[in-house]
């Protein structure tokens, strides 16, 4: 809803991961007063300077950071650019413009702030407290001490001063707020008529002349970037199970026996029991009196097995069983001593026991329910033993076989044939792997990768940064083992280097011929909807809907259905003074009438408000504290010496080489 706001906002933010730290995250954890000149100065920053080893220290705990953050996925290429070096140097400067503002206005916190700021971290709480022992296990396990740490924090919190009260403080006028929140509200009712290019296609005739033409005037379109054909090797569950061989009777059969709690449920009786209580240290006398009780209840219950539950509630001594009636639940073998087991699991349904004496005395048991032994026999479970089986082999075979490969990659660096004869897995071949992408099929020779069963595999980050590393560009070697995810692995290496070129005419003609049909279509498409548009214009009668024009649509900017931001721009620069009223927008795909037909002011819409107050206070907070910041550097005195330029523009000097 609100992009076009967040569009303002800093292109890209440094990600900050240290868990305790985040304001140390690009240079690392040392207070104010450490920020000291160094050999190879980059930027005078009133008294101090940046150094060539604060910028590259920096450098490495942003990449490290992105690392963290992003797996696999990191591509550190993407940190190369003269963009992203230049912005990590300003956030560096600016840091040190805040330092050197808080040296000067002698900003401080006291130790009650400190002690405030630090208990609030919450990887130093257990159970939403802060807890000393955890402090101090953070800190042992990062290696620094509660002095050095204290002090840390304390300088950091000293330099959140110089503008952290520009962000409590930023506030957009409510006018401000009104405006917007009516604008993002107020309502259009539409109808559209589409000129779809692709209906201008069949009558579009493209000459051999304009492809020759096109193709000599935008060749640097056509250009193909440098890319490789690699041959690789592909360890993955399917070819560690190709290897695993067939597994026999007997181990299907032990594989069974020994799970076949997974197979087959064991006999269980729902049982309910009465207990006259005679323990070990009972006397025999005691023992003679629980026993003739529990007979009497026996026989009682044999009379009337319909009444255990009373009379259990009336004569059990199991107090925890007695309020339910007696009800143990489902006892299954295992669980009982041996004769009582006995007792218990030789009862049918519905079924009462005689006395049954138990380490604790003497029990009546009722079996309110029997399930005999019910589940599938091994020739009924073979198939399912059968797959658990191998994919249980096939594990081991993988894990094997991944040792395997290591060494034998690394043993036989220049070619992966002898890993391939050892391991049985075929050779692979694909092309059009760019640093940066998989080219298209039509620009590729041979086999394509990005047309591929393997192609989410060799677009993998860590294949491209491998492939064009120089020991498998230049010296054509092996790559070690790129895992890919815990049951992929691939090894791979580079076949043939394909420079960057222009494709020939011969084998772009089709994509000019396609593009120029595409472009002149859509050419055609306008120009039949500026006519009509004119024509709806020309009209007497605007209340009438000309033919062709869909069904209404009411949309706002904050609600825009189904249409596109050029289209919805478009309905909204449309005067509301005259209605209905005809506008219309081109754009690749053909032509839109728009006809507005009425319009509708915005209401207010609190939960919409709340937001977009949110929204533009922290915008405008960011907007002052960036105007803070320029005057700072002002007053600071900032100069960029000539190193700073060099550093900069290595990133791009590294993709040209």
């Amino acid at each position: 809803m609100f992009d076009f706001i967040r569009s303002h906002q800093r292109l890209m933010q440094l990600v900050l991961l240290i868990l305790i730290f985040p304001s140390f995250a690009l240079v690392g954890i040392s207070g104010y007063t450490n920020y000291v000149s160094g050999d190879e100065d980059l930027v005078q920053v009133g008294d101090a300077t940046i150094t060539l080893q604060d910028f590259e220290a920096a450098q490495r705990n942003q990449t490290q950071q992105l690392q963290a953050r992003m797996g696999a996925a990191f591509d550190p290429s993407v940190l190369e650019t003269p963009a992203v070096r230049e912005n990590l140097l300003e956030s560096l400067i600016d840091r040190g413009v805040i330092i050197n503002t808080a040296q000067r206005e002698h900003f401080s916190v006291s130790d009650t702030v400190l002690r405030r700021a630090i208990s609030a971290i919450p990887e130093l709480q257990v159970d939403g407290r802060f807890s000393a022992e955890r402090y101090n296990e953070v800190l042992a396990s990062m290696g620094i001490s509660s002095r050095d740490f204290e002090q840390s924090k304390r300088s950091e919190l000293a330099l959140q001063r110089v503008l952290g009260p520009i962000a409590f403080t930023a506030d957009v006028p409510a006018s401000v707020e009104q405006y917007l929140s009516r604008a993002l509200t107020t309502q259009r009712t539409v109808r559209l008529q589409v000129f779809d290019a692709a209906n201008y296609q069949a009558d579009i005739q493209v000459s051999d002349a304009d492809i020759q033409s096109w193709y000599e005037k935008n060749q640097e379109q056509l250009r193909v970037p440098e890319y490789v054909q690699a041959d690789y090797l592909l360890l993955n569950e399917a070819a560690a199970m190709a290897a695993v061989s067939e597994p026999t009777e007997e181990q299907l059969r032990e594989y069974y026996e020994q799970n076949k709690r997974r197979y087959v449920l064991p006999p269980r009786v729902q049982l309910s029991h009465i207990l006259i209580q005679a323990g070990a240290d009972a006397s025999a006398d005691d023992k003679e009196a629980a026993r003739k009780k529990a007979q009497e209840i026996a026989a009682q219950v044999a009379q009337s097995p319909e009444q255990f539950a009373n009379i259990a509630q009336e004569s059990s001594e199991d107090i925890g069983s007695a309020n339910q009636g007696g009800q143990l639940g489902w006892v299954t073998r295992g669980t009982l001593p041996a004769n009582l087991e006995e007792a218990v699991f030789a009862l049918e349904k519905g079924a009462v026991s005689g006395v049954v004496e138990g380490p604790d005395g003497f029990h009546v048991f009722l079996a309110n329910d029997v399930q005999t032994e019910r589940g599938e026999t091994f020739e009924q479970a073979k198939a399912k033993v059968e797959a658990e089986v191998r994919r249980q082999l096939g594990a081991e075979q993988f894990a094997d076989m991944a040792s395997r490969l290591r060494d034998l990659a690394y043993d036989n660096p220049q070619s992966l044939e002898p890993a391939a004869q050892a391991l049985g897995l075929d050779i692979k071949r694909a092309g059009g792997i760019a640093a940066d992408r998989l080219l298209p099929a039509g620009q590729v020779k041979g086999d394509a990768a990005s047309a591929s069963d393997d192609a989410s595999l060799l677009e993998d980050p860590r294949v491209r940064r491998a492939l064009f590393s120089n020991a498998l560009m230049a010296e054509k070697q092996n790559s070690g083992v790129i895992e890919i995810s815990p049951d992929t692995m691939v090894v791979v290496r580079v076949n043939e280097v394909v420079p960057s070129h222009v494709q020939p005419l011969e084998d772009v003609e089709d994509v000019i011929r396609q593009a120029l049909v595409r472009e002149r279509a859509a050419q055609a498409a306008q120009a039949a909807g500026e006519e009509a548009l004119q024509a709806y214009k020309a009209q007497a009668d605007k209340t009438a809907v000309p033919e062709g024009f869909g069904s209404e649509q009411t949309i706002s900017r904050s609600n825009p259905q189904d249409v596109n931001p050029e289209v919805l721009l478009a309905a909204f620069d449309v005067s509301k003074d005259a209605l209905p009223a005809y506008t219309g927008i081109a754009g690749d795909s053909g032509y839109v009438v728009v006809r507005v037909e009425s319009a509708k002011p915005g209401e207010p819409n609190q939960n919409l408000t709340a937001a977009l107050q949110r929204e533009l206070d922290m915008l405008w907070a960011q907007a002052e504290e960036r105007a803070v910041l320029r005057e700072l550097r002002q007053t600071v005195g900032v100069e960029m010496l000539p190193e700073a330029q060099n550093v900069v523009q290595e990133g791009l000097e590294a993709e040209d080489a």
